[in-house]
């Protein structure tokens, strides 16, 4: 199965490094970074808000334990938002090549 890996990040910057890291240990195919994301959520006893970048992973069921784990590790994030949501249909071509640039 494959799946798209939801992760927000303070900014360009981070999000950047992260795509890098799970690109080059081939945890993901294709991240893709949308900016201006407006989040409004609760932490600690109250409401705040931030302006993120939303990455868009796609990768393999099977490696997103390891994905969590490096993007946890590299987050400066205390709880970072990751968040898999099964891809349910698509491209062969497309998955066959999420197939082939993974490990």
């Amino acid at each position: 199965m494959y799946v798209v890996v939801l992760v927000t990040c303070s900014d360009e910057k981070e999000a950047k490094k992260l795509s890098d890291i799970v690109l080059n240990e081939r945890l993901a195919a294709c991240v893709n970074l949308i900016h201006g994301v407006k989040s409004y959520f609760w932490w600690g006893s109250k409401t705040h808000d931030a302006e993120e970048v939303l990455m868009f992973i796609k990768t393999k069921e099977e490696l997103l334990r390891e994905l969590i784990k490096k993007i946890k590790e590299n987050h400066s994030y205390e709880t970072p938002e990751i968040i898999a949501l099964p891809i349910i249909g698509g491209s062969k071509e497309y998955t066959r090549w999420i197939d082939e640039e993974t490990k």
